[in-house]
């Protein structure tokens, strides 16, 4: 049990430490992980969910099983990551890589809008910046914006800090980590290319 609850965390399904109890979090993160992944969302771990994760992910090491460490696998580059200055986002992996010409320079996870708000996915670029910015459609603050696609974002979201992967964005890519979002923006200029991929 702790198995799995350690592996759905290396993919950003689990936010807790794992505790070996299959209770309603872990149905809930398993029902996410097989909704996802076009399989049925029975939120029971079966053979075929189990051998779905097994391929994306690491067997867990010590830290991981005692919730002291997440170890997530790297998520593979698009290749219209590879030139230039790209902010290289994967839904399958939900991270945020920061890449110059091929290098990661940092990477953060990110959560994405819900099935009735989706996320874009495709090529943009940042064509707004905004440190202090509060949407007037929500009323909510979104620091550190960096806008690429209509009032669709790149921002930091005190309620992703709050509650993880239980709530999602009106559209807009939300980081967790503020001390991230805060370098990246100050690193990150108008024109620079997004890329939003599975």
């Amino acid at each position: 049990m702790r198995e799995l609850q350690a592996r759905l965390a290396q993919i950003g399904w689990f936010d807790a430490a794992p505790t070996g109890v299959y209770g309603p979090v872990t149905a809930k993160a398993v029902q996410g992980f097989q909704t996802k992944r076009g399989l049925p969302a029975t939120g029971a771990t079966d053979a075929v969910t189990w051998q779905r994760l097994l391929g994306m992910t690491t067997k867990p090491t010590r830290e991981e099983l005692l919730g002291k460490a997440v170890r997530k696998p790297a998520a593979k580059p698009d290749p219209r990551c590879m030139k230039g200055r790209v902010l290289c986002i994967s839904k399958t992996t939900r991270t945020l890589s920061w890449m110059i010409d091929g290098r990661v320079l940092s990477t953060m996870d990110v959560r994405f809008g819900s099935q009735y708000t989706p996320t874009r996915e495709g090529t943009f670029d940042v064509y707004w910046k905004s440190r202090d910015h509060v949407s007037t459609l929500y009323d909510t603050p979104m620091p550190y914006a960096m806008f690429f696609s209509g009032g669709q974002a790149v921002h930091y979201s005190a309620d992703f800090a709050a509650r993880g992967y239980n709530g999602a964005s009106h559209g807009c890519v939300n980081v967790r980590d503020k001390k991230k979002i805060a370098a990246l923006f100050d690193q990150v200029r108008n024109g620079d290319k997004v890329v939003i991929y599975w």
